[in-house]
């Protein structure tokens, strides 16, 4: 069996990053849905003022955590291959699945 080497502060990094990316692709998920609630009046004014100010507390909170760990590329790159990824995946779906058609496109 051959041994793999990890260097802990890149292995740490790596799994920070992993975790940043998934939050940001959760915030935008979510920005995503707010702006459908907004588009269909589903939010008051006041609720629409209070989701703006958290999404961009939580995106100000990925960005400082990002600068100090020095992983903004690691993150912008992983988070390509996910967007990829994912996208890939869509379109698959949407070529099985009558009525999917929207999506990955």
């Amino acid at each position: 069996m051959t041994a793999i080497e990890v260097d802990g502060d890149d292995a740490g990094k790596g799994l920070v990053a992993l975790v940043i990316t998934v939050v940001e692709l959760l915030v935008e998920a979510m920005e995503r849905e707010a702006v459908r609630r907004m588009e269909q009046d589903d939010l008051s004014p006041e609720e629409i003022e209070r989701l703006g100010a958290q999404l961009a507390a939580i995106e100000d909170e990925l960005e400082r955590l990002k600068e100090s760990e020095g992983i903004e590329e690691g993150v912008d790159n992983l988070h390509g291959d996910l967007d990829d990824l994912i996208s890939d995946a869509l379109v698959d779906m949407a070529n099985r699945e009558p009525g999917l058609e929207g999506f990955g496109g």
